[in-house]
């Protein structure tokens, strides 16, 4: 029989509330109406998790086997992943403004139905599952319930499983500095710097290394801006740290591990890391770049997919790695993991991502699953972000921005420059977005640095997305009225978005006029900026309007990512790859010199000079 206290601490579970937050329909677990739980545990039923202990051998992705029974079973049973293992209605915040109390303390991280790899369960009432889980600074428990995800019962507790250190330094995130010889790493920990002081060690393959110390942030329940961040989505993300790795050799193989050193005298370290440093800008050699918007995350285990986000997000993942020796740069253009307010996924989703952000620099963009929420300043009064408001994306990822909160910025790679605005904040004519962008397109030397490249996560140019088109236009409203003529002056070769979950290629175009006939190999002057939708990094596809434009080259209807690949000053390709099977679906290439580039062409060149 189960002791008194533990009935009790049960019963103080499940009579707290899941609420739901109209922002959340991307977020499987805002499915699970914990709300009307039943406290009902049936000392005939039970669940048990093995190994207690994970990690035992320094990894930080572990998978555990349940082992679970109910003499009622039913279809709709299912079993959620708690973290921390015990978590207590007496701890719940106080009543927020945006929602309905009680609160319940802690979404599970993820859920499965209990008849997913055992289909006797209905007839036997028996079943095992195997779950992967990650280290994320707690311990694990198991429920199991009945009675579906509408109304669910809770049966059965399990016992109590967790890595052997909880705190350890896990999923290293690099980022392009603020300088070109700089790379900046970010990682989570369970360590304050009352607890240890954490650094880098780092330097040349080969040859001697140094420490550098890294800065420490976090944030708690009361930087969100509303649920279900601030209420059942919260859970503490514990402490995010970034080193700042300077004076890097250009092209220079280095690496580079985490550390965190006790007071104690003890030093806690992660694995080895590699990566490569930055070209000089405007130095000749291959240079490759991978873009995409939209990814999302999704469980190996098929656990919480309630919106079939794996076919894409755990496929492009999976090509982007085994591609990585042929990548130099990674840009995810925002709608990085749709955690919309469950803090969880953030973790789920920096492991999902660790073999490619700690090898090379992956450079995110915010988008309207990030920052979007009524009152906070953001462009759209919606609550995309599920209370968020930026802060985790700001705080988990480093950007070489003047002003996180201002998630926008330029970077440099080699023969690149790349302006990267910020969507969910105002980028009209006299803003101070509009600004950075003039100033960002204005100032480089395309002589230097030819390939100039803007990207942004909304869809401020052209494309053919089914919503678009029934709010009457091609673009987001207020899109590309601005915009339009810097692109032109400063002659932008290519501009980039996600948000529209697809691919799609427009010619090259200005003020909805293709400025060259030609569709995959263009010679000379463009005369216009291609523009290229970018958004099936993973989340669920969106569907084209049943209109042929005559500015759209290519669509497809799948998950993709572009690469972008730079052979010297004079010739640049662009391949669409399916996340399916890694293969080129289209592509296009650039070939010309720099006379090309100052070439007039419609409005950028005055109409009259002194010498006429």
């Amino acid at each position: 029989m189960m002791e008194k206290s533990t009935m009790v601490f049960l019963y103080l579970l499940l009579m707290a509330t899941f609420q739901k937050a109209v922002s959340d329909d991307h977020q499987p677990l805002s499915k699970v109406a914990i709300h009307k739980t039943v406290f009902a545990i049936d000392e005939h039923a039970y669940i048990k998790a093995t190994p207690n202990v994970l990690g035992l051998e320094g990894h930080y992705t572990e998978w555990v086997t349940l082992q679970y029974s109910n003499n009622k079973p039913t279809i709709d049973d299912w079993i959620g992943v708690f973290s921390p293992a015990n978590f207590s209605a007496s701890t719940c915040p106080g009543e927020n403004k945006m929602t309905s109390p009680p609160f319940l303390c802690s979404a599970p991280i993820k859920f499965q139905y209990a008849n997913f790899s055992s289909h006797s369960y209905k007839d036997t009432g028996k079943g095992s599952l195997k779950l992967q889980l990650i280290n994320q600074r707690s311990d694990f428990s198991f429920a199991l319930f009945t009675g579906g995800l509408t109304n669910p019962k809770l049966i059965a507790v399990s016992n109590k499983v967790s890595f052997v250190n909880p705190n350890a330094p896990v999923y290293p995130r690099l980022a392009q500095g603020k300088t070109w010889n700089e790379i900046t790493v970010t990682w989570t920990s369970g360590y304050d710097i009352s607890d240890a002081e954490p650094f880098v060690e780092w330097g040349p393959k080969e040859g001697n290394l140094v420490e550098t110390p890294a800065g420490t942030l976090t944030f708690d329940r009361n930087t969100m801006c509303g649920a279900p961040a601030r209420t059942v989505g919260w859970r503490d993300p514990g402490y995010i740290h970034t080193s700042f790795l300077k004076e890097l050799w250009p092209n220079r193989e280095y690496t580079y591990k985490l550390g965190h050193r006790l007071f104690n005298g003890t030093t806690i370290w992660s694995k080895k890391y590699h990566f490569k440093a930055s070209p000089y800008p405007g130095q000749s050699s291959v240079q490759r770049v991978v873009i995409f918007g939209d990814m999302g995350k999704a469980e190996a285990d098929g656990s919480n997919e309630y919106n079939n986000f794996q076919p894409g997000s755990l496929n492009t993942t999976k090509q982007i790695i085994q591609d990585l020796e042929d990548i130099d740069l990674v840009f995810h253009i925002g709608d990085l993991c749709y955690a919309n307010g469950y803090i969880s996924q953030w973790d789920q989703f920096t492991a999902q991502i660790e073999p490619i952000a700690s090898t090379v620099p992956y450079m995110t963009a915010s988008g309207n699953h990030e920052r979007d929420w009524p009152g906070t300043g953001s462009f759209y009064g919606n609550l995309d972000s599920g209370g968020e408001c930026g802060v985790p994306a700001q705080t988990m990822f480093f950007v070489p921005a003047e002003n996180r909160e201002k998630f926008w910025y330029s970077t440099d790679y080699g023969m690149f420059r790349f302006c990267i605005a910020h969507t969910e904040l105002d980028w009209r004519k006299g803003t101070e977005q509009y600004e950075f962008i003039e100033k960002c397109l204005a100032s480089v030397d395309r002589q230097k640095q030819p390939w100039l490249i803007f990207l942004a996560h909304r869809v401020l140019g052209y494309s053919s997305a089914e919503f678009y088109v029934q709010e009457g236009s091609f673009e987001e409203p207020m899109g590309r009225e601005d915009l339009q003529y810097l692109w032109q002056k400063y002659k932008v070769d290519i501009a980039m978005y996600g948000h529209v979950h697809n691919y799609e290629r427009t010619c090259p175009i200005y003020q909805n006029v293709c400025t060259n006939k030609e569709k995959h190999n263009y010679k000379g002057n463009l005369n216009g900026t291609i523009h290229v939708v970018v958004g099936g990094g993973g989340a669920s596809l969106a569907e084209f309007a049943p209109i042929n434009t005559t500015w759209s080259i290519f669509k497809d209807h799948d998950f993709g990512f572009v690469k972008l690949t730079a052979f010297d000053h004079s010739n640049l390709l662009l391949e669409y790859k399916k996340s399916s099977d890694g293969q080129v679906y289209d592509s296009f290439s650039i070939s010309r010199d720099y006379r090309d580039i100052l070439a007039c062409s419609v409005d950028t060149c005055p109409s009259t000079t002194l010498a006429s």
